[in-house]
């Protein structure tokens, strides 16, 4: 066997050359994936490669609650719900707790929500974007304020804004898809009517849909 035989020998034993990150990076996504067989086929994702590992926030550092905020890692088809993608679309899915981001070049994110906090409070239907709003400044409703007349009457933009750092009205009154500073409600019934995500979501969200994005809530 000549030098050139062994050398190949030895690097084929020795497998691919994985780097110390990468090594982490497919461990983790091993545990994520045990982890969601486990509680029923059910966590966060958004992408369909792989689940979110920065989407995970536990109720405290010390007594993580996963199943206390689950939404559903389906993957869904655009033609079902749509005509077509020309001005992309958005469907936000009430009882999986997810919104599907699909985009006329190809993309398409699925992405952990909040949702409503009771079916009275939960409205489905097609409508669509109607106003886009970088910095949202926040007033309660009527009927927010007849439940918790303890509500601000006015809230700027900024860190206690429930809104988060952006916000896409809908065609409907007082309903919006935006962000949210309170990450414990994602995964949650806990909005009164609107879709709210992670900030970091809502800028994606936000950066691609336009006026005039059809969404439909289902």
């Amino acid at each position: 066997m000549s030098d050139k035989d062994i050398t190949r020998d030895t690097n084929r034993g020795s497998g691919p050359d994985i780097s110390r990150r990468a090594f982490t990076r497919v461990a983790f996504t091993v545990a994520v994936a045990s982890a969601t067989t486990v509680i029923g086929g059910r966590g966060f994702a958004s992408t369909e490669e792989e689940a979110l590992a920065n989407d995970f926030v536990p109720d405290s550092q010390d007594t993580p609650m996963l199943l206390r905020r689950i939404s559903s890692l389906k993957m869904r088809k655009w033609e079902d719900y749509f005509d077509s993608l020309n001005n992309d679309a958005i469907l936000c899915d009430t009882n999986d707790r997810v919104l599907h981001y699909w985009g006329a070049d190809g993309f398409y994110r699925v992405y952990p929500t909040s949702v409503p906090l009771s079916e009275e409070m939960t409205r489905r239907g097609r409508t669509s974007v109607t106003l886009k709003r970088p910095d949202p400044d926040w007033r309660p409703t009527a009927s927010m304020l007849k439940r918790n007349p303890a509500l601000p009457p006015y809230v700027e933009p900024g860190p206690d804004n429930p809104l988060g750092i952006r916000a896409l009205n809908l065609s409907w009154p007082a309903y919006r898809i935006h962000g949210t500073n309170d990450i414990r409600k994602i995964g949650r019934q806990s909005s009164s009517g609107c879709i709210g995500l992670f900030n970091e979501h809502i800028l994606e969200v936000y950066g691609r849909a336009a006026v005039g994005t059809p969404v439909l809530l289902i």
